[in-house]
């Protein structure tokens, strides 16, 4: 069963999470308690198998066959390797790949089994509402949702993303999605006004109520959906598991792992990973110049109400982390009051400020650290020239602040750097940080030149995706979007 952070609402069935998305009144949802695993029983599996065991310990409503379903698409041909997460050893640490599904990102992981979980549960539940799904996306999530929900029957998906705000590569593939269940908007806005129109939305009762006289629902393929949340605990486990076989780490012997983070889903996947008995010392959350979430876990201060920055790596270009409302959960004790009231906080007045109790609590087990854009581009260039190995400017932003973590505890422990999406989701920011020199070509056009440059190999879902056609955009601002909502799905007016 799952209750709500806030505890505004009645505790609830996975099915019921995974239709619903999030709480209707405000709040994110969470298991009433976590299941233990062990790694050594999973140790011979694939990767599939792995993760059908640990989804099948928090899906108790869902039948199992349909997990075994959803998780095939690990060996399926959407990867493109036997192996889906490659651990990948450099000289001091080991880099988790975690981009090679059919949209080069990490966001593959989940999204491609969560239209699965998602149709399963609606069959579960017995209802035959058409699913809206509504997703905000600062880059990655968009084109991985389009991907995963495309012509699947019974749904409807509308992707918001913020107009400049995202790589042109990762826009790009947003545009040339060919589905007839697909929407595109672009925001004149950030990542956060995205967002926050979208929790809006699901919190409107009375645009719920409209829409089941329509026979709809929304639900959401971003990561406040536990379904889409829930996979990615699986390749922490496996990434242990290789970790060990390729003698890294001896027998529940401890690393760490470093996540680059902007709405604090990744690291909280690792964190619930090391909940369930993974053997897990330190979390490092990697930010950019948005460093919000550095600051809090300085100060114990969430404070929003600060510059935004439009970064290299702008996935992570977020001020306002949805998961982090998960993590305060966990650490205030499972404290549904002060969750509710820090979170009115942030709503009325862009910041909150924590006990120290609670500070404390946040604060074991997981370091925080920044890095500015320099040095994403002197991180680029330097392991490249030291391992020929090519980062992505987020996966940069984790190597820094993990070599500012090394420098300043002196901590040897084994370190899995997770990297979240393929260098060539941003080639023009990688090229300018290997030749220290500007790019003023077309977006395809650095594609091709860090190909040459580097010897590496272009990504199939991103081969000539710039001689694709695209859509028509659709732009709206954020104050737009409720009214586009309801004159596209209640009145037809858009599609």
């Amino acid at each position: 069963m799952y209750e709500s952070t806030r505890g505004n609402f009645s505790t609830k069935s996975a099915a019921e999470v995974i239709a619903l998305g999030m709480v209707p009144q405000g709040g994110l949802f969470v298991p009433t308690a976590l299941p233990k695993a062990r790694w050594q029983d999973y140790q011979n599996s694939t990767y599939s198998q792995l993760a059908a065991a640990l989804m099948n310990l928090f899906l108790t409503d869902i039948p199992s066959a349909d997990i075994e379903k959803a998780v095939k698409v690990y060996e399926d041909g959407r990867f493109s390797s036997a192996n889906p997460v490659p651990l990948v050893g450099l000289a001091d640490c080991s880099v988790l790949e975690l981009w090679h599904g059919p949209t080069a990102a990490f966001k593959d992981m989940a999204l491609q089994v969560l239209p699965y979980l998602l149709s399963s549960s609606i069959k579960t539940l017995g209802t035959e509402q058409e699913v809206i799904i509504l997703t905000a996306t600062s880059g990655d999530t968009g084109k991985a949702a389009l991907e995963g929900f495309k012509d699947v029957p019974g749904t409807r998906i509308i992707v918001f993303y913020p107009e400049g705000g995202v790589s042109p590569v990762q826009e790009r593939q947003m545009l040339t999605t060919k589905a007839q269940n697909t929407t595109v908007v672009a925001v004149k806005g950030n990542f956060d006004q995205c967002q926050n129109a979208v929790k809006d939305i699901f919190s409107s009762e009375q645009l719920r109520n409209e829409l089941l006289e329509h026979k709809m629902v929304f639900s959401s393929a971003n990561s406040i959906n536990w379904g889409r949340l829930l996979p990615q605990i699986v390749y922490y486990f496996w990434a242990y598991i290789q970790a060990f076989k390729q003698g890294k780490i001896k027998e529940n012997e401890k690393l760490n792992i470093v996540v680059p983070t902007g709405n604090f889903g990744n690291i909280l996947a690792a964190y619930y990973a090391r909940e369930m008995g993974l053997p897990i010392a330190n979390l490092i959350c990697a930010s950019n110049d948005n460093k919000v979430l550095a600051d809090f876990f300085q100060t114990g201060i969430y404070d929003s109400n600060r510059p935004f920055y439009l970064t290299s790596s702008p996935s992570m270009d977020i001020l306002i982390s949805s998961n982090f409302e998960r993590y305060l959960y966990e650490a205030s004790g499972r404290n549904g009051k002060k969750v509710r009231q820090w979170y009115e906080q942030l709503a009325s007045s862009g910041r909150f400020e924590v006990d120290r109790e609670v500070l404390t609590a946040c604060r074991d087990g997981m370091w925080a650290g920044w890095c500015d854009q320099q040095a994403v581009k002197s991180t680029i260039k330097k392991v490249y020239a030291d391992s020929s190995y090519l980062l992505d400017s987020h996966t940069a932003v984790a190597m820094k602040v993990y070599q500012d973590y090394r420098e300043k505890t002196g901590d040897p422990a084994f370190t899995v750097i997770v990297s979240t999406a393929s260098p060539f989701k941003f080639a023009q920011s990688v090229l300018e940080a290997l030749t220290e020199k500007s790019f003023s070509g077309k977006a395809g056009e650095a594609v091709e030149r860090l190909k040459d440059t580097t010897g590496w190999e272009i990504p199939d879902c991103l081969e000539n995706l710039f001689e694709k056609a695209i859509r028509e955009k659709i732009l709206c601002s954020p104050e737009e979007i409720n009214g586009l909502i309801t004159n596209d799905l209640l009145k037809k007016k858009f599609l």
